[in-house]
């Protein structure tokens, strides 16, 4: 469903993903996307005329270390990304946090020169998260910051400072969970934070049976279709969350999905956490690598924690990137933690426990509600930065 109210069946849209080139009026860098080099892969060129995801996946595990940051309305009130669900904050009341989202400190020079300076080889930010707020230009919803207070695009500012710099960029979307959206679908289908547990129901929550989630499926592949064909040649794309997935994975086209995003650029990386499929380029569990079995398990049973496992399998012999936070507790900014943000000493130790299992290390920040990184996350990366320069990485032997 558009923001008109209109609605197209996923059978029609997915004949149009399947059409040609030119009925889809794609940008020509998604048409001749191998024949130009994206700015990342500079040095790759021989590899990426033979085989552009392999020259990617190279990139990446020769890559080491990236930025994260999870940004958005949600950062306005200082209480981490979960805080609609978490406080039960109604639909429309937190729709309001748009009229206040002026982002005037979001400065994507200033944040790739920091990655830059940090030792990073790339940068990953929320695109949407699980709110379902959109720091893109999208024809979708109007619930994104094109259309709030900021009128600015985020993604189209970071991803151009990111190719002027050699920077890679991954997107970070909310693919397995949706707080907003009419049709995702609801806790007593199968996963607790699929919605917040509200006292009255929610007017707009209009998920009643399985077949209404195509409503959604069609959102989000028009939205990856955006994403995919307006800001040139990404390093990948980064689905979440995982058990979003797991409770329900009879629900999502997980194939038809990671199709549609190599047919528009061919050498995209895609990963999901441990895995939805095995079919990702890699995986990035948080914090320590391992299986999600038992936990798939003990909430959705042994036919669901086989799905988990089977992905994980075949994904954990692959390259690795673990993502971790420089404030524990969350990924958001939270005004609460302020005390507790990791320090230089730390992300080493994060670096050489990562680089010892042979994964890439994505460390994130929370920027404040202006957009501005918090200075205690901006003087650790810069210092941690200036050892790497010296020192170089840890090693990767135990």
């Amino acid at each position: 469903m558009n923001k008109n109210g209109l609605v197209m069946n996923r059978r029609d849209f997915l004949g149009i993903v399947a059409g040609s080139a030119a009925a889809l009026s794609l940008p020509k860098f998604t048409i001749s996307a191998h024949k130009e080099i994206p700015a990342h892969l500079q040095g790759y060129e021989k590899l990426y005329e033979i085989d552009p995801r392999a020259a990617s996946r190279h990139w990446f595990r020769e890559a080491k270390y990236g930025l994260f940051m999870h940004y958005g309305v949600y950062s306005l009130l200082g209480r981490g990304e979960w805080v609609m669900l978490r406080e039960k904050i109604p639909v429309k009341e937190y729709e309001k946090l748009k009229d206040r989202f002026t982002a005037d400190k979001f400065n994507a020079d200033k944040i790739t020169d920091m990655a830059l300076s940090a030792g990073m080889k790339y940068v990953n930010i929320t695109s949407r998260h699980h709110d379902s707020f959109c720091l893109f230009h999208t024809r979708e919803t109007n619930f994104n910051s094109l259309e709030s207070l900021a009128k600015r695009d985020l993604v189209s500012e970071l991803s151009e400072a990111c190719r002027k710099k050699g920077l890679g960029l991954f997107l970070y979307y909310s693919y397995a969970c949706d707080w907003r959206h009419p049709y995702f679908y609801s806790p007593e289908a199968g996963w607790q934070n699929a919605r917040p547990n509200y006292e009255k129901p929610e007017p707009s929550y209009l998920w009643r049976k399985n077949e209404d989630f195509e409503h959604y499926i069609i959102f989000v592949h028009k939205q990856l279709r955006e994403l995919l064909t307006q800001y040139g040649p990404l390093a990948g794309i980064w689905f979440d969350p995982i058990m979003g997935y797991y409770a329900r994975p009879d629900l999502f086209p997980i194939e038809e999905t990671y199709q549609l995003v190599r047919s528009l650029q061919p050498h995209c990386l895609i990963s999901f956490k441990q895995g939805a499929n095995g079919d990702e380029d890699f995986a990035t569990p948080e914090r320590t690598a391992q299986s999600l079995k038992e936990r798939v398990e003990k909430a959705h049973g042994p036919k669901n924690a086989a799905i988990a496992q089977n992905a994980w399998e075949k994904n954990r012999i692959k390259q690795l990137e673990i993502c971790d936070t420089l404030l524990p507790q969350s990924w958001g900014y939270h005004e609460g933690q302020i005390a507790e943000h990791h320090t230089p000493d730390d992300v080493m130790q994060m670096l050489k426990e990562a680089r010892e299992i042979r994964a890439n290390l994505l460390l994130n920040t929370g920027p404040i509600g202006d957009g501005s990184i918090h200075p205690n996350d901006e003087a650790t990366l810069r210092e941690v930065g200036i050892h790497i320069r010296k020192y170089g990485f840890p090693s990767n032997e135990k």
